[in-house]
């Protein structure tokens, strides 16, 4: 199966380029992006949220670098490390793919921001909805019950007598 962007020269810095142009364009107010180790963090503020996603970035050392598609080993280092650049310009251009589906949905009335962003929403305590709800999601498949509710401050959301 063909993946997204195979073969792309836009380069990396290109795309991360793109996802703030497009971050501006449709109303963002905050961005910024980094990376640590083997993954590129994206954050940004829209429609009053705080957003992170995270891109896993390859491991360069990995087989698919070093070995061609019919497993035939590359012949040198820079072989191996423009098959790794050519995967990483890959993922940000999915990454700016994603960024940009997502908002225009939200821009044209297909969904709400809060729809299409709830995994990537970071909650007061630095973690995201969808590190919060995973757990409690599998556990629901798992065991039949249903999740607790988000926790909500003190007197924030209590039915006043």
């Amino acid at each position: 199966m063909a993946r997204y962007a195979q073969g792309t020269e836009v380069d990396a810095s290109r795309s991360k380029a793109e996802i703030e142009h497009i971050l501006e364009r449709y109303g963002a107010d905050q961005f910024k992006y980094g990376w640590d180790g083997n993954r590129a963090v994206v954050g940004f503020r829209a429609d009053s949220r705080m957003i992170r996603m995270e891109l896993p970035l390859p491991d360069r050392r990995s087989d698919e670098f070093r070995f061609t598609e019919t497993g035939r080993p590359r012949r040198s280092d820079d072989a191996i490390n423009e098959a790794y650049q050519q995967e990483v310009r890959r993922r940000w251009r999915a990454l700016a793919l994603v960024i940009k589906a997502k908002l225009e949905a939200v821009e044209t009335g297909i969904a709400e921001f809060e729809d299409e962003f709830l995994a990537y929403i970071v909650l007061s305590d630095g973690s995201s909805a969808g590190d919060f709800m995973r757990p409690q999601i599998a556990a629901a498949y798992e065991h039949g019950v249903m999740p607790k509710m988000l926790p909500l401050p003190d007197g924030i959301g209590e039915i006043q007598p």
